[in-house]
């Protein structure tokens, strides 16, 4: 009995938070669009995908969830001292410095994946380092081998899709007639999203960020993204992963952020993970990463260190 009335409870929670979009009706930009305008964060420590120990629960309870904030909170924490010198120092900074959240999202789901109901992303079987973007799964050869967040490029977890990662978890959203431009904090990098129905960059033009193409489906925005590079890889996908994202206000102080990965050649299937980005404080101040980050000498000479000692040299 207790567990059905559980499972009731928990059912209850996620329809009413999912209710919010069909009874909630969003105020109106001047030029009559749905006001997604704003700062919004997605700061949540569910993870993506659903961990191997809850595999087949697809919600917690809320003593579970509570739970597992305050165990993933004690793990997080930076400012620990077990395990060693090497440990600490892999921590880098003082736990002050992280922003990772301490709350699960209220749907109290426990991945971000909504599709497939496992929470699992569908891989398909990959070898070697050569299925890894540039500055994963190997030493370093140069500058340019380096990863894009140490060269101060892109934060790839940052959009598209937006992602919430261990701190500059905040967007700014501003609008305009014929367009919708997100402000990253990661990085300070903005997506100009044009709204007016234009075709897509021919494919042979590559950018970091792909290329978003917006429309409104009633109060929800879709923006369909194609043409990204080959070195950003979300998830290991290709340069042809195509990403399909909705954006809907569904309450005065959330949006519904959700988006749909399809990349066959990296995927079995279609994938679909699902925020809430809630309302939050501005301004956003510059996250004043440069390209050329000046630590790049500090780290190439670390990793021939490292070559050396592997060598015994």
């Amino acid at each position: 009995m207790s567990c059905r009335v559980l499972a009731l409870a928990t059912a209850i929670l996620a329809g009413t938070v999912a209710g919010q979009t069909k009874s909630y009706t969003p105020p109106r930009t001047p030029d009559g669009q749905p006001d997604l305008q704003g700062v919004w964060t997605n700061i949540t420590i569910t993870p993506l995908e659903r961990p191997a120990n809850l595999a087949g629960k697809e919600f917690f309870t809320p003593a579970e969830a509570r739970q597992y904030e305050k165990d993933t909170v004690d793990r997080n924490n930076a400012d620990r001292r077990d395990g060693g010198a090497q440990a600490d120092l892999n921590r880098a900074y003082n736990d002050a410095w992280y922003d990772r959240g301490t709350k699960v999202i209220e749907t109290l789901r426990t991945s971000l994946i909504i599709d497939p109901s496992d929470g699992r992303i569908p891989r398909k079987a990959q070898q070697g380092a050569a299925a890894a973007p540039v500055g994963f799964g190997r030493p370093p050869e140069g500058p340019e081998d380096r990863s894009l967040p140490e060269r101060c490029i892109l934060w790839p977890t940052a959009g598209p899709p937006m992602m919430p990662s261990f701190y500059n978890n905040n967007y700014q959203i501003v609008q305009a007639p014929g367009y919708v431009t997100i402000l990253v904090e990661m990085i300070h990098d903005a997506r100009i999203i044009p709204i007016d129905g234009r075709p897509h960059v021919p494919a042979n033009v590559r950018q970091w960020m792909g290329d978003s193409r917006g429309h409104w489906e009633g109060n929800t925005l879709v923006v369909e993204t194609t043409n990204f590079n080959d070195k950003t890889r979300f998830q290991r996908a290709s340069q042809n992963m195509r990403l399909v994202e909705r954006f809907t206000r569904t309450a005065p102080d959330t949006i519904t952020y959700e988006f749909t990965v399809d990349d066959p050649s990296a995927f079995t299937k279609p994938w679909t993970g699902q925020i809430p980005m809630k309302r939050t404080e501005g301004p956003i101040i510059e996250y004043a990463c440069n390209e050329g980050n000046y630590a790049m000498e500090g780290m190439l000479a670390g990793a021939r260190a490292d070559e050396k000692k592997s060598a015994g040299k």
